[in-house]
């Protein structure tokens, strides 16, 4: 069984382990109608409807009418395919290919930060994975970089915008793993809201005191 607590031994992300090819002549031997991004489906499926907890290649297996040790030709392990559905999940959540025109900021940032919650409620697995995984798939990188676009532009310094990712960044998932005193899904909007203007109040002061000491050295 896979919790939140459990992340196994020390091991390689799916993202940074190379697999090698299979041999030419095993390759027929491949179950067919599988592949990874089907089988990666399948487990974001499954863990909606039953959870982390009850989560195994067996029940996955089963959900695909497949062999268990058929799912070994595409992923190595139980937590490589986790990682893929973690990042597949988070890709549900569009973003902005650029600043919408006439939209600040912090409305933007309020977009970014109040979706990601209500991905996280419709997945409650993808926090806890969150905290267990090092999350470096491709649509976490790219919710990485529009998140890093959105705090350029509300003009911090380097340092000012690697805080306030972080700051961001931890506060989306305290909230998720904690909900701001309950669970994601029974979180009171007002609570989240509020919470969310008190970071985007912050990070207006900090920027505000980056272009005080501009004028200052001007």
């Amino acid at each position: 069984m896979v919790t939140e607590a459990d992340p196994g031994e020390a091991r390689t992300s799916v993202w940074l382990a190379v697999r090698p090819a299979a041999p030419v002549r095993r390759r027929t031997e491949a179950p067919s109608g599988l592949d990874r991004d089907r089988i990666t489906a399948a487990t974001v499926r499954l863990l909606d409807a039953q959870g982390l907890g009850r989560f195994s290649m067996r029940r996955l297996a089963a959900e695909l009418g497949v062999t268990a040790m058929s799912l070994y030709w595409y992923v190595d392990t139980k937590h490589d395919l986790l990682e893929l559905a973690l990042d597949s999940a988070l890709g549900q959540q569009p973003l902005p290919a650029g600043p919408p025109p006439g939209e600040s900021w912090p409305s933007r940032l309020r977009g970014l930060a109040c979706g990601y919650r209500r991905l996280l409620a419709e997945h409650p697995w993808v926090a806890p994975l969150s905290a267990v995984y090092p999350n470096i798939g491709p649509h976490a990188r790219a919710f990485d970089a529009a998140l890093q676009r959105l705090l350029e532009a509300a003009g911090l310094a380097d340092a000012g915008r690697t805080g306030a990712h972080l700051a961001v960044s931890q506060f989306l998932n305290g909230c998720a793993l904690h909900g701001c005193g309950g669970t994601v899904r029974r979180a009171p909007e007002a609570d989240f809201a509020l919470a969310l203007d008190v970071l985007i109040a912050g990070i207006e002061a900090k920027a505000a005191d980056r272009r005080t000491q501009a004028w200052d050295g001007a």
